[in-house]
């Protein structure tokens, strides 16, 4: 079995900002629109990272769940990490063995969803789907839309080298993730629990922004960091040579 990093998702308060700053900061371009998160009070952007995908959400009506997590967590921010896998049986199996719910299951003739709940995962939302039809990269992948490969820009960045959860413990949420994925913790290179995928990886680290718990930061793949960077100085988003904060979010440059 294998599981990939696929998909990041962001919240913001509004929109169009966030999409503009990912424009001109990330040099990436808008592959999809998806009337059907209206459903759930929100509007979205999907940008594709070479063959993989950042997406941000916000909310269009008060009493949405989304809204209430900006309240929590103070302001825009990492939402939910999106990983694909190539069978969904054992990882529904997995899940219920351990008695973790699920915020959201949907079964489309192509597409298959499960988002868990994150009171019983801890971290952040965490969704694992299956794209009949996805098993190479630059194939189909619904929440992008149908043509998502004629938007992928890669002249600045390339893709999602890792996200990184933030929690007051990361020692025990890597091993509940763990758990739940059937993956070996492991130290990176800083020392910080992960868990390595078949693409990308899942890093866990203290809680130091006084945000709470969530998807506080994601490593990014650079192929222009002087033009990044440049931009990202611009609007007043750059934190140092290797670290951009864009929508409440860290990203970190590293080098293919």
């Amino acid at each position: 079995m294998w599981l990939r990093m696929r998909q990041i998702v962001l919240i913001a308060r509004e929109l169009a900002p966030v999409v503009a700053e990912i424009r001109e900061v990330f040099g990436l371009e808008v592959a999809y629109r998806d009337p059907a998160v209206a459903t759930f009070g929100l509007e979205n952007a999907v940008f594709p990272l070479g063959n993989q995908f950042l997406e941000v959400v916000a909310p269009i009506r008060e009493g949405t769940a989304g809204g209430r997590y900006l309240d929590r967590r103070g302001g825009d921010g990492g939402y939910m990490v999106i990983l694909q896998c190539d069978d969904h049986a054992p990882r529904k199996r997995r899940v219920a063995e351990l008695g973790i719910r699920k915020v959201l299951e949907h079964d489309e003739p192509e597409f298959h969803i499960m988002q868990l709940h994150p009171r019983d995962t801890g971290g952040c939302l965490l969704e694992i789907d299956v794209q009949t039809g996805g098993e190479a990269l630059d194939g189909p992948w619904a929440p992008a839309g149908r043509q998502w490969q004629s938007a992928v820009r890669t002249e600045v960045v390339r893709g999602i080298a890792a996200a990184e959860i933030q929690t007051p413990d990361p020692t025990d949420l890597a091993a509940r993730w763990g758990q739940i994925l059937e993956l070996p913790v492991e130290a990176d290179a800083q020392g910080h629990p992960s868990l390595r995928l078949d693409l990308g990886s899942l890093r866990f680290v203290k809680d130091a922004d006084g945000r709470g718990e969530g998807l506080g930061g994601v490593d990014l793949v650079v192929a222009n960091r002087s033009r990044l960077l440049a931009a990202a100085e611009q609007r007043g988003r750059r934190l140092a040579d290797d670290l951009v904060q864009l929508c409440g979010t860290r990203f970190r440059l590293v080098e293919p």
